[in-house]
């Protein structure tokens, strides 16, 4: 077993002799695998040589380069792992490797980079806790440890990972008389001690114990003398060590107080534990238990005072509105409207943000066509999606006569004489372009000097971009060739619906009928006999107008272009 290097004689002789005097004590020291990653041969050759502290592994050499010799090091990192946990993970009796070493694994002049400073003094360091198996990495990908170790060590050294946790060995407390206070010892503080067929091992101070080490720790106990008698406490409580866990890397302290937060501490560990080995994800659940953990670590920080607690708290509740967001997004509703939920699972195309911007994109197209005519509208759409980001996109001759059909070469003069689109050569090149060599466009109203209408990312302006051509080029819209206007109509149902596929918000009783009129470039009179051609296509499964609304519901077939309102 390997124990930890430390610069300077005198410290590892120290070092040695703490493991030597604690060891016969009858403690076992903590082990130690340190891999190293270290130059070797010509600086301008960049090769690497790969040491283990363990005698028995072998040293290797790395012409290649570090990158070869790090992915080499992670593999004999996870044999070294994978063979400790077949012979039984982290010993509960072992003596903290980091102590051993005068901690300096986590004491601030090391981790600066500072070695050779003042070691802590005897009060400063307090080990505590079940003994872990961790696993360190230094940022520099030079060195990789493995070690068993306190709790509280590992959770002091940045960058530590708990990979295990020992089970605590059973104790005993012989009644015998305390010579140095004159007292029995069913009156004084249980000794920390092992007693073991007449041996005597010295273990850690901390009664703190998770419900599955004690567990395993009954059922391979060996038999121990019953303990002396104990006092009460003053309070009238038990003695015996309470449950402890672990939630988002931080130890649950045993004395936490109320005793309700802690245990509601420990079961969410264990529950979000219980999460990650689920075949399938439940994001109900999930949403459910990072609300549970955002109430908890909220008291938690109230009672402790940790600010870091409350950042946590904050953390865990963005998580779950996420959580309930992306359930609503891939499951969407039911497609009938039915209160139950047992309708068919909807697979959106959009995110309920990614359907706002859609909107807002459809909201702009009205306000800034520099011409009135459906075609125009449906062009400076399409156009818009795809320079959205940067004010500018490519295109291709077949996207134009997708979308404009016969009207492509009219509809592109217009906007290039508007001066709303800009193309680096004639019309008729652009509609010449093929997928491998599109045209490069400029929207000059979109070029980032202007003011930015819109606040899409790259994945955002990539799915709406999507969700357009989809319902554009719906496959039972094109067979009945649908005119622009029609097409455009059954893009503005689609993005305002709510989930079960009804149009217009729950308040508003459908769609304004003007606002869907000037999208459409359409009078108002006119929007119902389009609406109706929508039903013929399937698109939608009724539409009536009442009240200057356009109400109706989206076939079931194309639930997935809905917009989420």
């Amino acid at each position: 077993m390997g124990t930890a290097r430390n610069n300077g004689s005198s410290k590892a002789g120290s070092t040695h002799m703490a493991v030597q005097a604690d060891t016969q004590q009858g403690r076992v020291a903590g082990r130690v695998w340190t891999v190293r990653l270290a130059p070797y041969g010509s600086p301008s050759a960049g090769a690497v040589r790969l040491s283990c502290s363990r005698p028995a592994c072998a040293e290797q050499r790395f012409p290649s380069g570090a990158a070869a010799g790090r992915k080499a090091a992670i593999g004999h990192i996870n044999e070294h792992l994978a063979h400790i946990r077949a012979s039984g993970g982290p010993r509960g009796e072992a003596w903290c490797a980091c102590r051993a070493a005068d901690c300096t694994w986590h004491t601030p002049d090391v981790l600066d980079g500072r070695r050779g400073g003042a070691r802590p003094t005897a009060g400063a360091v307090r080990c505590g806790g079940p003994v872990v198996l961790t696993v360190y990495a230094d940022r520099a990908g030079r060195l990789w440890r493995v070690a068993e170790m306190c709790a509280r060590c590992a959770a002091a050294t940045p960058g530590c990972r708990v990979l295990d946790t020992a089970a605590p060995p059973a104790r005993t407390a012989p009644a015998r008389t305390d010579q140095a206070e004159g007292k029995p010892a069913a009156e004084r503080e249980p000794a920390d001690s092992t007693v073991r067929n007449g041996a005597v091992a010295a273990v850690f101070s901390d009664r703190n114990s998770s419900p599955a080490a004690a567990a395993s720790s009954s059922a391979a106990a060996e038999p121990a003398p019953v303990p002396g008698a104990r006092t009460a406490s003053p309070a009238g409580t038990s003695r015996r060590a309470k449950r402890w866990g672990k939630i988002a890397q931080r130890t649950v302290p045993h004395d936490l107080e109320p005793d309700v937060l802690r245990m509601e501490l420990i079961e969410l560990g264990d529950a979000f534990r219980a999460y990650q080995q689920r075949a399938e994800p439940d994001l109900v659940l999930l949403a459910e238990l990072h609300m549970r953990k955002a109430r908890a670590f909220r008291l938690w920080a109230d009672v402790s005072g940790d600010g870091s607690l409350s950042h946590e708290a904050h953390r865990a509740e963005k998580a779950a509105q996420t959580t309930r967001e992306m359930h609503e997004n891939r499951g969407g509703g039911p497609a009938g409207d039915t209160a139950g939920g047992d309708g068919p699972v909807v697979e959106r195309l959009l995110t309920r943000g990614q359907a706002a911007h859609a909107r807002t994109l459809l909201d702009y197209v009205p306000a800034h066509a520099p011409h009135p005519e459906a075609t125009v509208h449906l062009a400076v759409l399409m156009l818009t999606v795809r320079a959205a980001r940067a004010g500018t996109g490519n295109i291709t001759g077949q996207d134009l006569t997708g979308w404009l059909q016969g009207d492509a070469e009219q509809v592109l003069q217009q906007l290039v004489d508007s001066g709303w689109l800009h193309l680096p050569g004639t019309i008729t090149e652009v509609l010449a372009s093929r997928p491998e060599d599109p045209t490069a466009i400029t929207v000059p109203s979109l070029l980032p000097e202007q003011p930015r209408p819109f606040t899409l990312g790259k994945t955002a302006r990539s799915r709406v971009s999507g969700w357009a051509q989809k319902a554009v080029g719906d496959r039972k819209i094109r067979k009945k060739k649908l005119s622009a206007a029609t097409r455009l109509l059954a893009l503005y149902t689609a993005a305002h619906t709510r989930p079960d596929g009804r149009l217009g918000r729950a308040e508003d009783g459908g769609l304004h009928l003007g606002q869907a009129a000037a999208f459409t470039a359409l009078p108002p009179d006119q929007v119902a006999e389009h609406a109706e051609l929508l039903v013929a296509a399937d698109w939608l499964t009724e539409a009536d107008i009442a009240g200057e609304r356009l109400r109706g519901q989206l076939a079931e077939r194309v639930l997935p272009l809905g917009g989420l309102l």
